[in-house]
């Protein structure tokens, strides 16, 4: 009976980081990556909708704000 001899833990662990390395390169080379005018717009779109969304909860608490305020006098 021949069996066959297990490699000890470090070797198999250095295989199996090697393994997933060479998986990620495979898998980001298949990554369709923006343009930097489309990561510009895309940029400018968050920003502006980031800021409109501030300005709608400031509104909102200084409306909330006043309401109790007027309640509670």
């Amino acid at each position: 009976m021949s069996e066959k001899k297990k490699s000890n833990i470090f070797v198999r662990a250095a295989k199996s980081i090697g393994g997933y390395f060479r998986e990620l390169k495979s898998e980001l080379k298949k990554v369709v990556w923006p343009s930097a005018k489309q990561v510009r717009n895309n940029t400018g779109v968050v920003i502006t909708v980031t800021i409109l969304v501030a300005v709608l909860i400031a509104l909102l608490d200084f409306g909330f704000q006043t309401l109790f305020a007027w309640i509670l006098r």
